[in-house]
Formats: structure tokens, sequence, C-alpha cells
């Protein structure tokens, strides 16, 4: 009878991951380190904010030159300082010399709108969204469109996913470590299953690092919005989105591959060696994004290797260079090999957890 009794008692395997999961993130949050490294991410991410709201208001108006037969196209587009010239040579020259931002010149016969406008390097967001019809744009020096923007833009996806990647990942080993320091982890085994146990490890840790990701791009959606900066917030809603997909994923497949070296060791002194290949698998999409963001042909390598998918496909995604489809192909890719890093993060953390003393070896570890 009380055989049954216990049998009964005894949790589920999923009731087990529940409850791993739940004291990973009771832990977590009474960390005063990981709050205190969650709050610096959200002020740095709503200091961006403000500072862009900020210099995009320092910005009074917009330098345009219009030859004289289009003029009237620009009578009702506010924060334009006009220059009213004869023909679209002398227009193209003030764009050339630096005197205007851009031009608006009379399209060619049998254009589908009546103007064009001619700009250097990036055509100014005021025009093109004050004219009543799209109009056709011609770039006078295409190679430099958006630099600054798109290097912004590189550096927020690079960080987000640095840190989140960095503040996580080790927490996870650490936890592994000590719990098989202070023998814990043979009273957790002996109520739940291993399985369960890097189970609930991954999914506590993924659903709290899903849920900073969460408030840092809520944060900025507001914080753009508040400040003015709508036209930013269309431009970078989409790549967002598909940052905190590619990042839940991404995630998952590093906190497999950190539970797994964490095992593997018995102190933490020699953590830092066993867990830098996984660490390097979080600094070289990060130093890549940032020191490559302008380079199309690494970009597009980045947005399908998995372990830099994160940042390299919503990085393209906001530039414009990727098709409709690539990200789907890109998210399969990245899903299939998370599916893979977990069980092999799952075969070795079997395999390693209840060996104690010198540090198990990859190969030993994968064998068992």
């Amino acid at each position: 009878m009380n055989t049954t009794t216990a049998a009964r008692r005894a949790p589920s395997f999923t009731q087990s991951v529940v409850l791993v999961a739940e004291r990973e993130i009771t832990t977590r949050l009474r960390s005063k380190s990981f709050l205190i490294t969650t709050g610096i991410l959200l002020l740095l991410v709503l200091g961006g904010v403000i500072a862009g709201g900020i210099m995009s208001k320092n910005v009074s108006t917009t330098p345009v030159a219009v030859v004289s037969s289009v003029s009237s196209e620009l009578s009702n587009v506010p924060g334009l300082e006009l220059t009213v010239v004869d023909t679209r040579a002398d227009a193209e020259a003030l764009v050339t010399d630096g005197t205007v931002d851009a031009a608006v010149v009379p399209s060619e016969e049998g254009a589908a709108v009546p103007v064009t406008v001619i700009a250097e390097s990036e055509a100014p967001s005021s025009l093109m969204q004050g004219l009543s019809l799209s109009p056709e744009l011609i770039l006078l020096d295409p190679s430099d469109t958006s630099y600054l923007l798109s290097y912004l833009a590189a550096f927020a996806f690079g960080i987000v996913f640095f840190a989140s990647g960095m503040t996580f990942g080790p927490m996870i080993a650490q936890s592994v470590v000590e719990e098989k320091q202070t023998r814990i982890v043979e009273i957790l085994m002996s109520a739940v299953p291993v399985s369960a146990l890097m189970a609930g490890k991954v999914i506590g840790n993924s659903l709290l690092a899903f849920a900073q990701i969460v408030a840092i791009a809520v944060l900025a959606v507001v914080g753009l919005s508040v400040t003015g900066q709508a036209e930013l917030l269309t431009v970078l809603s989409a790549p967002l989105l598909w940052f905190v997909g590619f990042f839940i994923i991404g995630f998952i497949l590093l906190a497999a591959l950190f539970a797994a070296v964490g095992a593997m060791v018995s102190r933490q002194e020699d953590l830092g060696t066993t867990m830098t290949p996984v660490t390097m698998l979080i600094m070289l999409p990060y130093f890549a994004i940032i020191f490559l963001h302008d380079n199309p042909v690494a970009l597009t390598i980045m947005s399908y290797v998995p372990f830099s998918a994160p940042v390299g496909m919503p990085m393209r995604l906001f530039l414009g260079t990727a098709a409709w489809w690539e990200p789907l192909i890109s998210l399969a890719l990245l899903i299939v090999t998370a599916a893979l890093a977990v069980l092999l993060g799952s075969r070795i953390y079997n395999n390693s957890l209840l060996k104690v003393g010198s540090r198990v070896s990859w190969s030993q570890a994968i064998k068992g």
C-alpha cells in the first residue's frame, strides 16, 4: 500500500521539468547580479532611444532643391527648405556639391509618377513621406546608404544577443557545477529524472531570457513612439519581431550546450576552459556583426549559419536585402541545429553529471 501511494505521489516527467524550471526562475530572480545586469541592459536601451529622439528633434528643416515646374508638389510638405531652380541639371548639381539633401525633378515622359527624387546616398524621410505619391528614387552614391543607421542597428542586435547569452549561459553552467560540488545533484536525481533536470534548467532560463528580450522590445517600441520616432519604429518593427523569434531558438541551442559543459567539470575553477568553445559561439557573431555589418556577402553567410543567424538575418531584414522566404529557411536551419544541440547536450549531461574529480573530456562525455 505504501509503495502504491509513493508511486502515485512521484511527479511525472512534465511535473519534474516544471518544478526544476520554477526553481531556476526563482533562484535567478533572487540574484542581485542578475537583476542589476537586466536593469543596466534596459537602461542602455532606454538611453539609446532617448538619445535618438533628441537628435531627431534637433533637425529643423531639410534643404531640398526643386525644379520650378513641379514646385507645387511640395507646397504642402512641412519641414522643407526649398531652393527653386530651372532645370534638372541645376538641381542635381546642388545635390552633388552638398548644398541640398535632395532634389525633386520632373519624371521622364511616360513615368507612373510625376516627380523623381534625386539624393546622394539616402533620401530624406520627411520628403519621401510628404509627397502624395511614392516617387522614383535615384541615389547618386548608393554604396554609403545609411551607414550610421546600419551600424547602430548592428550594434543593437549584437549587444542584446551578446549580453543575454553571456548572462544566462554561464549561469546555467555554474549552477550545474555548484550542484555537483555540493552533492545536491544526487538528491535531485533521487526525485526527478536526469533528463527532466536538464530540461527544467534549459526551459527555466530560456523563459527568463525570453522575458528579458520581450521587455527590451516593448521598451524600445514604447520609447520610439513616445519620442516621435515613428518612422524608425516602422522600419525596425518587423526585424525586431524576427529577432525575438530567432533569439528564442538560438538561446535554447546555447543553453543546452552550457548545461552540458557544466556537467563535464566538478570544480568552478575548471569551468572557464571547458566553457570557452560555447562562449565563442556568442562572441564571434557579436564581433562579426559589428565589423561586417556593411559587407553583403558576409551578412548573407551569417544569416544562414545557425550560431550567427539570430543577429545576421534580422540585420539583413532591417537593411531590406533579404527576400521574404530567406528568414523562413534560416529559421528552419536554426531549429534543426537547436534540436541536434539539445540531443547532444542531453547525452553529455547524462554521461557526465555523476562523474566527479578530473574534468570529463569531450570524447568521454559523448561516448559515455
